[in-house]
């Protein structure tokens, strides 16, 4: 990222090599399995890096800031739908339009701020841990090649930062 901030258009290359075919899968399947969303995603996630790529936190791992980035474009994309509709077949072949509605959104917004901010109470390698796991779905594995870690540092991190996350939501249980 610091070559890429001083220009250096082959290391932009090198990191959409290394990380576009990871980001295009993670969309995927985290938005609905749909390869034009997960296309549309990913070029702007790779548009963000190039448009601005001094929003990077040289204080954070490569890989587990793309994935956080990801994570907030995700999690907006799931407000913006936060209503979506779907169709049926109805005995006499009519299509009829239902609509389905997520939990209220106060309570979700409220559960969302408390996690939030017991998620950013844990310490930087916990806080990783937890939001590959839990928020963007990374296997113990993935995590583990992620942030450098091995897998059973990885699984005790898990479990602490469960337990503490655990005690501090305990009013929405």
């Amino acid at each position: 990222m610091r070559d890429i901030c001083k220009g250096n258009d082959r290391a932009f290359e090198e990191l959409y090599e290394r990380y576009n075919g990871r980001m295009h899968s993670h969309f995927y399947r985290m938005l609905y399995q749909d390869t034009e969303k997960a296309d549309d995603f990913t070029q702007d996630l790779f548009m963000k890096i190039v448009e601005r790529p001094a929003m990077f936190d040289a204080n954070r791992r490569f890989s587990t800031w793309l994935y956080t980035v990801a994570g907030n474009m995700i999690k907006n994309e799931y407000r913006r739908n936060s209503k979506y509709k779907f169709t049926h077949n109805v005995p006499d072949g009519e299509v009829t339009e239902c609509v389905s509605y997520l939990p209220d959104p106060l309570d979700q917004d409220l559960f969302e701020q408390e996690l939030q901010t017991a998620v950013n109470g844990l310490t930087d390698q916990h806080k990783a841990c937890f939001v590959l796991r839990y928020q963007e779905e990374k296997s113990v594995k993935e995590i583990s090649e992620i942030i450098g870690c091995p897998e059973g540092t990885v699984k005790s991190r898990l479990f602490y930062s469960v337990k503490k996350l655990s005690s501090k939501l305990k009013i929405f249980q």
